[in-house]
């Protein structure tokens, strides 16, 4: 053999890792929307990892994350979810309604795992929910029902609750639709039903400072990013006020509101990490059912109650899931 072709050979041989190298696959990266704050979210985050992992999948192991934050900047979901598919995402794990929305309207092909409050089918997310048929899937509680029955439950525990106010963010997507909505299916079950919006931290306080010339017997804090960032001042301006209030979250009630009803969020969040692992393995969102959230959780304060001087009907605590004293 000559030496020409002894270094030819050699060269070859070397390439060859490399090019075995280059066709190995490359570790998938999984989109992270929400319009939230990594702060806030965190625990969250940590289930989803959790659902990730029941999957089969460890972040920076054999799957990465790229995580965008709106930052309660809603307007700004729609580039960071065209930022996800620039970024040509495997699958797109997208939180609350509005960060779905942009993520649709981002893209028709990348897979979608959503997780979200309303009826995806009305929303136009996907076909049906036992066969969506397009690039996405997920989770979703139907939140008119939710709301729905706060009000009842807040009816129901307080023997005086004809006048209920609710606390909405004008500046969440569709709010206004939802108050509206709210308001009609409520008609024959509260006798005065007041709504009151409050779109940042002093309307918040405005809202409160309200009260005091109009009392409400009780009040209904719908789910909203923002009012979940002012737990902490919602929950003291209701004591202040002597306004007794029902939450979606179990963080309020632990944190001194009176009452809550709602999702467990990181079993949701837990549920759309397992979900976005089958989309990993191959699955298409086509071909995976909505999962629609059939328990929630009922937590009472009675430590609150008892400051606030009222009584919690017997019948409501009987079905609570958990008493705080």
């Amino acid at each position: 053999m000559r030496r020409r072709e002894f270094i030819t050979l050699l060269g070859g041989a070397a390439a060859w890792p490399l090019a075995a190298r280059a066709q190995q696959p490359t570790m998938p990266v999984i989109g992270f929307l929400n319009g939230g704050t990594p702060e806030l979210f965190a625990p969250y985050v940590d289930a989803f990892l959790l659902g990730l992992n029941e999957a089969g999948f460890v972040k920076d192991g054999n799957c990465a994350i790229a995580y965008r934050w709106a930052r309660g900047r809603y307007d700004e979901l729609p580039s960071l979810a065209a930022e996800l598919v620039n970024l040509r995402v495997a699958v797109i794990a997208a939180s609350g309604r509005t960060a779905v929305m942009a993520a649709k309207a981002a893209t028709s092909t990348t897979p979608i795992i959503f997780l979200m409050g309303g009826d995806p089918v009305r929303l136009g997310l996907v076909s049906g929910f036992h066969k969506p048929g397009g690039n996405a899937s997920g989770i979703t509680v139907l939140t008119l029902v939710l709301d729905l029955q706060r009000l009842r439950l807040l009816r129901d525990a307080l023997a005086s609750s004809a006048s209920i106010a609710v606390l909405f963010n004008p500046n969440f997507p569709r709010a206004e639709v939802r108050m509206r909505e709210v308001q009609e299916a409520a008609r024959k079950m509260v006798q005065d039903l007041s709504i009151t919006p409050a779109g940042n931290e002093g309307e918040i306080d405005q809202a409160f400072a309200k009260f005091d010339r109009r009392r409400p017997d009780a009040l209904l804090v719908v789910s909203d990013p923002l009012f979940n960032a002012r737990r902490d001042q919602i929950v003291a301006l209701a004591a202040r006020h002597a306004v007794p209030a029902i939450y979606d979250r179990r963080d309020f009630a632990v944190a001194g509101g009176l009452m809550s009803y709602g999702t467990n969020l990181s079993e949701l969040y837990r549920q759309q990490g397992a979900y976005t692992g089958l989309v990993l393995k191959g699955s298409e969102p086509a071909d995976l059912p909505v999962l629609q959230l059939t328990k929630f959780e009922l937590v009472i304060n009675l430590k609150t109650a008892k400051v606030l001087g009222v009584k919690i009907s017997d019948n409501v605590l009987s079905v609570a899931d958990e008493v705080i004293e």
